[in-house]
């Protein structure tokens, strides 16, 4: 293969994504694989694999001699439709993407010339049971540094096609995470991010099973030099004890907790397959509120799920108040086939597109809320680049004088321009 640029690597969707594309980047170079564009795709919805498949075609049309990899959810649910396109030289599915064989044949390949079924190597994420074998110990691009914990999920909750394009629920040992995050500081990072599909599941399959908050416990009493702790999203039911304890207990576990919340009325909650009722999700915020008085919270909820009524949908809309949300990330709903969802009374998408327009604009609403609350205060900003940086509660801040990247600055917030801080 003729030497030419190193891979890139385009990532959608989630923050696993986004930590697994630092170390595809690096495998598809250690491969020898150059002039190449590895799209890490998402499929948790319809939108997300139509940005994916307009992004790999303006890269073709930009550079035509591109060889373009596409791998992550959606090429491994539908591997058939991304190896259809003519822009496309191969399909890695989930399990396959983290294996250096995998990338050393696609180097090895004369040409790219691969067609047909030779243009597809997805197997049966199902089967697989190792996890995170391409944990990476540094993130140049990134101030923050992000460590895989945990991968796949065995809930089937009815909306979500993502179980299936990861396969079943798989942890790291603990002493592994430890090590990892023990280098990553040692390398310079100041914060650490724990992220997984369904993180609050870690541990379930390990020897022992340990929880997330006996791991959350074990890093912060042997990495003492970490100065903050983030996790990714939670999900209520499956909180333990060890993890309250140390939200109460350990100021270096930040006050910030994203929640996976989806919907305020307990029938949707039902038709969803969720775990939790709305009095459940209100009872576990209150507690910890009462653990961690200054804990702020963001949440996922869905506008238009089928069979919704204005009724159910005004409960979700009245749960993000009721809850004391400061951040919401606000989906319409997306019927994935395959799953029970699909297969309900829809929604008119009209309907849908107006539901999620003004859960969108309560979600702006309880920002600006949140973001008024803080002028005047002072806060431990994480320096990053571009003049930006965010708080202990992940708040985003713009910092006007040139400050250390990477370094942990007490600042004084001085007002917000409605998105994020404005540091004085």
């Amino acid at each position: 293969m003729a030497h030419g640029p190193a891979p890139e690597v385009l990532s959608f969707g989630c923050r696993l994504n986004a930590l697994e594309g630092e170390a595809l980047r690096a495998t598809a170079d250690a491969a020898g694989l150059s002039r190449t564009l590895v799209v890490n795709t998402c499929a948790v919805t319809q939108e997300a694999v139509r940005q994916a498949r307009q992004a790999i075609r303006r890269a073709k049309r930009a550079d035509p001699d591109l060889w373009v990899v596409v791998t992550g959810c959606a090429a491994q649910i539908d591997p058939g439709a991304f190896a259809r396109m003519p822009e496309v030289a191969a399909v890695l599915g989930n399990g396959e993407k983290v294996r250096r064989a995998a990338w050393d044949a696609l180097a090895g390949a004369p040409d790219f010339g691969l067609s047909g079924a030779a243009k597809v190597a997805v197997g049966d994420i199902m089967a697989v049971r190792e996890s995170a074998p391409h944990l990476s110990d540094r993130f140049d691009a990134h101030t923050r540094a992000f460590v895989e914990v945990q991968n796949g999920c065995n809930h089937r909750c009815t909306f979500c096609i993502i179980p299936y394009g990861r396969g079943p629920s798989r942890s790291v040992a603990m002493g592994a995470v430890v090590g990892q995050v023990r280098r990553l500081v040692e390398a310079g990072h100041r914060e650490v991010v724990l992220t997984g599909v369904d993180l609050t599941s870690y541990g379930a399959d390990l020897p022992g099973a340990p929880t997330l908050g006996r791991l959350v416990q074990a890093i912060l009493r042997q990495v003492p030099e970490l100065a903050r702790l983030r996790l990714s999203s939670i999900d209520a039911a499956e909180a333990d004890g060890a993890l309250k304890a140390a939200l109460a207990e350990e100021p270096r576990l930040m006050p910030h907790l994203h929640l996976s919340l989806q919907a305020g009325d307990d029938m949707i909650l039902k038709r969803m397959k969720r775990r939790h009722s709305r009095a459940d999700a209100l009872a576990f915020v209150d507690e910890l509120r009462r653990l961690r008085p200054d804990l702020v919270l963001g949440a996922d909820l869905i506008a238009g799920f089928p069979t919704e009524t204005e009724a159910q949908f005004r409960a979700t809309l009245s749960l993000a108040e009721a809850a004391g949300l400061s951040f919401l990330h606000a989906f319409p709903f997306s019927p994935r086939p395959g799953t029970p969802a699909a297969r309900m009374p829809q929604v008119p998408p009209a309907i849908v597109a107006e539901r999620a327009r003004r859960l969108r604009a309560k979600g702006e609403e309880l920002l600006r809320r949140h973001l008024s609350a803080q002028v005047g205060a002072r806060r431990l900003v994480l320096v990053e680049a571009g003049g930006r940086g965010h708080t202990e509660h992940f708040t985003p801040v713009r910092i006007a004088r040139a400050l250390p990247r990477g370094s942990v600055q007490a600042l004084r917030v001085a007002g917000h321009d409605g998105a994020r801080l404005i540091a004085a």
